[in-house]
């Protein structure tokens, strides 16, 4: 078997099961472990893994801090972010998390529909400064200046007294195996109790989140009520996702 071809099923592994172990791939393949080793090496040096003790995981996702994602505009993340405003039914309570997706639902909002919404992000507040008939809730906490959210017990508090319709969910990462993930713990631990206290929790998520694992998880797949996905996404790239949450919406 050719490197590239060893290369390229080692790869599939990785997306079906979440994790290469070199010991069992050497078993498969019929080959030794060193070769396994080296190959997992040298990919790892390529970018495409990341090495962890008797094997490779997926890469976790660079994350650059709020004001560099900001200044990034993303004709797909507006698309996502109007799909995600059109699912909001006048008189209801939504919860938005913070990052800068979810600031294009804020940005999307039918200016004449009265609705509550409620965040931990002082920057999504922010967004509706001048939105005429939308009522904004704002939790406090401790501020995670790299998400510019509010985290710890009194964030939990605050956000244990409210009961949303719908909670949008941002992430870093997406995984058919590992679910979810973000970088933080304790922002990842808001997220969790926000889709607790919520009916339903959607999440937006731009392609280059899909197949990749943050250190710290926060829902599975298939524990959310739906995906809104870009439109440009292929049948084969969300096949993993729909046959666990078959409400994957594009945009």
């Amino acid at each position: 078997m050719l490197t590239t071809q060893r290369k390229t099923l080692i790869l599939d592994i990785l997306r079906r099961d979440g994790q290469v172990i070199a010991k069992r791939v050497a078993e498969d393949f019929a080959l030794s472990e060193d070769t396994i080793r080296r190959d997992l090496r040298e990919m790892a040096a390529e970018g495409l893994l990341k090495r962890v003790h008797g094997g490779a995981m997926p890469l976790a996702p660079d994350l650059p801090d709020f004001t560099a994602r900001r200044s990034v505009s993303s004709q797909i993340k507006t698309r996502l972010g109007a799909a995600a405003a059109a699912m909001v039914k006048p008189g209801q309570m939504i919860f938005l998390d913070g990052g800068t997706t979810t600031a294009e639902i804020a940005r999307q909002l039918p200016r004449d529909m009265p609705l509550t919404v409620a965040t931990h992000s002082p920057t999504i507040a922010a967004e509706l400064e001048h939105h005429p008939t939308a009522e904004v809730i704002l939790t406090g906490g401790r501020l995670y200046k790299h998400s510019m959210v509010a985290t710890g017990a009194a964030a939990m508090a605050a956000i244990s007294q409210l009961r949303p319709d719908l909670f949008f969910l941002g992430v870093t990462a997406a995984h058919p195996v590992h679910g979810l993930s973000t970088g933080d713990f304790e922002e990842a631990a808001i997220k969790r109790h926000i889709a607790r206290c919520a009916a339903e929790t959607h999440v937006l998520l731009t392609e280059e989140k899909f197949d990749l694992v943050s250190p710290c998880p926060v829902l599975g797949i298939s524990e959310v009520a739906g995906l809104i996905v870009p439109a440009e996404m292929t049948a084969e790239q969300l096949k993993p996702y729909r046959d666990l949450n078959g409400a994957i919406a594009a945009a």
